[in-house]
């Protein structure tokens, strides 16, 4: 019993020290907004619209735009996430390499009549990625998940209010491979199975009225998408004990992206813009997150913007709540499994930045051309679990061998990303 106890927590020690991931986006693993103006005001967009780049954040919006239009561009995202630990006896910390990627955007709308609006939009919307191989300590292993979403958009539109609808088609693709002694016969074995990718289907809706000239209010829902990567969770769970040949704990594959409700408001005075955005995203009834103990998150978002003669400027500000909740750490068996656990959401699944401010702005390259851009920064925030009765089991001590808080793990996470689109009119 003893042999076994020391071989699953040098398997979960294994796998944590080599897969510490950051978010690839900052509401949990959602971006906090699609397209560069979204994004230039605090990821608001519920209300306030931007051209063909509602497609995807509320579909009803498109019925404001006029004529046809053409945007496209992409984020680079940079994350800074770094890793420290001495539930194994000696600190070791490591900074991710994965620290630079490229999201795509393209969208367009086109006037069908006085009442209809077509539109398509595809976008990357979430995903995750770390890249510690080739170092030793906190190293040797590798996470990649991407999210991309295409959604054609029908919105109807007459005289001061307007509804869309727009069916969603979800492709995701998620690798974790990392390297341990799964076997205990001293060889260093690679735990994954390369990557699995799905395709899900889902929906977003909308709906807008204009109290007034000035004054918009909205609301939106997206559905819950669900999405199975065949031997990733339970396998990568499997080398921290949690799996379905250990505590049980997460015996799925299944990683649903949740549903999201939004309320937003706009409201125009002169050539100032200002809007507020509320979301609630459903982490905590997802498939796959609410195992690992995610919770519904709060989202609020704050933006002003400034139109002038062939230019604008905006700014804003995002906050969401960490959505990851952190299991007791009592000295049982279940306070072993909800401290793998938390281990598990620390290294993988560190979708953890609250307050985001952002800005940016437009300026006109032709008569029918603008180029725009964008800047969040996500201020830096640290997050530490304790690893006690882990060490305790690794030391063969038994469960109550040392305190539960004698050892901890800590992830430090920041991002900066900058977006750039050039939108088209005719």
């Amino acid at each position: 019993m003893k042999n076994s106890k020391r071989l699953l927590a040098a398997s979960i020690a294994a796998a944590c020290s080599t897969l510490p991931v950051a978010a690839f986006a900052t509401n949990g693993d959602e971006l906090i907004g699609l397209g560069a103006q979204s994004r230039a005001l605090g990821g608001t967009g519920t209300a306030a619209f931007f051209g063909s780049e509602n497609a995807l954040t509320n579909p009803a919006l498109l019925g404001k735009s006029k004529g046809t239009e053409f945007a496209f561009g992409g984020t680079v995202f940079m994350p800074d996430v770094k890793a420290e630990s001495n539930f194994s006896g000696a600190l070791a910390s490591k900074t991710s390499d994965a620290d630079q990627s490229v999201i795509p955007e393209v969208s367009m709308s086109t006037r069908i009549n006085d009442n209809l609006t077509f539109g398509i939009g595809m976008y990357g919307t979430a995903g995750m990625g770390v890249d510690y191989r080739g170092n030793g300590g906190l190293i040797e292993g590798y996470t990649n998940l991407q999210l991309m979403k295409f959604a054609p958009t029908l919105a109807y539109n007459k005289d001061n209010f307007g509804f869309g609808f727009a069916p969603v088609l979800q492709y995701g693709a998620l690798d974790i491979n990392y390297k341990t002694d799964a076997d205990g016969d001293g060889d260093i074995d690679t735990i994954g199975n390369g990557v699995s990718s799905d395709l899900g289907t889902g929906y977003n809706i909308g709906v807008y009225y204009d109290v007034n000239s000035q004054l918009t209010v909205a609301l939106a829902y997206q559905s819950a998408i669900s999405m199975t990567y065949k031997d990733q969770l339970t396998v990568a769970a499997d080398g921290f004990g949690i799996g379905p040949n250990g505590m049980q704990t997460i015996t799925s594959d299944k990683l649903e992206q949740p549903a999201q409700i939004k309320v937003g408001v706009a409201y125009a005075m002169d050539a100032w813009m200002f809007t507020a955005d509320y979301k609630q995203i459903k982490w905590g009834s997802a498939d796959g997150y609410k195992d690992f103990n995610w919770d519904d998150q709060n989202v609020y978002a704050l933006g002003a913007k400034y139109t002038g003669n062939g230019y604008w400027v905006g700014v804003g500000y995002n906050h969401g709540e960490d959505p990851i909740k952190v299991l007791p750490s009592e000295q049982t068996m279940t306070g072993y499994s909800n401290q793998a656990v938390n281990m598990f959401n620390n290294h993988l699944f560190p979708g953890i930045v609250e307050d985001h401010i952002t800005f940016g702005g437009g300026y006109a390259i032709g008569k029918n051309m603008m180029l725009e851009g964008a800047v969040v920064i996500a201020d830096e925030i640290t997050k530490t679990v304790n690893t006690g009765t882990i060490s305790s089991v690794m030391g063969g001590f038994g469960p109550a061998g040392m305190p539960v808080d004698g050892t901890t793990h800590k992830v430090t996470h920041s991002q900066t990303s900058y977006t750039i689109s050039l939108r088209m009119n005719f």
